[in-house]
């Protein structure tokens, strides 16, 4: 059985989560506050976090930041914040994924099961030679993209900028990542560095780069693929 560690303050969407988790046969822990959350978190440990960045007590990065001393365990941030500051915040300490209230059950379970399936998975930078789509091949060995057949000439800049995010495959990497990964920078004010390279890789990788199906934009979050 899944179990899932639920970190929330409200009562009546603890309860709704409760009902819906359980009734999919996960296991359920509830904690009303940061403290309580790192305590059942370490007793209970749970296979996926549901975060609330608001507590009464701590707030949400410092528990992503107390979690990731120890475990990798994914952590999905439930937040009403509109800022998109304090989602980089929480995916920067640690989160995986975020969902911003109010949100559909149905997708907040889809991303709950995206969550858990990635750490499932082998992870595809240690021993995996291939990543395979519909539309084209990298080859993580040779350092290449072919597409229908081709060779897709890359600059070392766009190479690097793939393989981060293919490497990862489901999970949003943030612009500031991207641009310390890449660039050795964090600054904000970069991110036309990572526009003007994502689009290139579009059009040498997407059959319709204005409608991408791998490399997806989380806007003014960052980057994710989808293979």
């Amino acid at each position: 059985m899944t179990r899932v560690l639920v970190v929330e303050d409200d009562p009546q969407l603890v309860r709704a989560l409760i009902i819906n988790l359980q009734a999919r046969q996960y296991g359920v822990d509830a904690a009303p506050d940061g403290a309580t959350a790192l305590r059942l978190a370490a007793a209970r440990r749970p296979d996926v976090v549901l975060l609330d960045l608001g507590l009464p007590d701590m707030d949400g990065v410092d528990i992503i930041k107390g979690l990731r001393g120890w475990t990798r365990v994914p952590i999905l941030v439930l937040s009403a914040r509109q800022a998109s500051d304090e989602k980089v915040a929480a995916l920067d300490a640690g989160a995986d994924d975020y969902v911003t209230k109010p949100f559909s059950m149905n997708e907040l379970l889809a991303r709950l099961r995206a969550a858990v399936r990635r750490t499932e998975e082998v992870p595809l930078a240690v021993g995996t030679m291939l990543v395979e789509t519909d539309d084209f091949t990298i080859d993580l060995v040779a350092k290449k993209a072919v597409r229908d057949g081709h060779d897709v000439r890359l600059t070392p800049t766009e190479w690097h900028l793939l393989e981060i995010l293919v490497t990862n495959p489901g999970r949003l990497i943030t612009q500031k990542h991207l641009l310390q990964e890449v660039w050795g920078v964090s600054q904000s004010n970069k991110t036309n560095y990572l526009r003007v390279y994502m689009a290139q890789l579009r059009r040498k990788l997407e059959t319709d780069p204005a409608h991408p199906r791998y490399l997806i934009t989380e806007p003014g979050m960052g980057y994710r693929f989808e293979g």
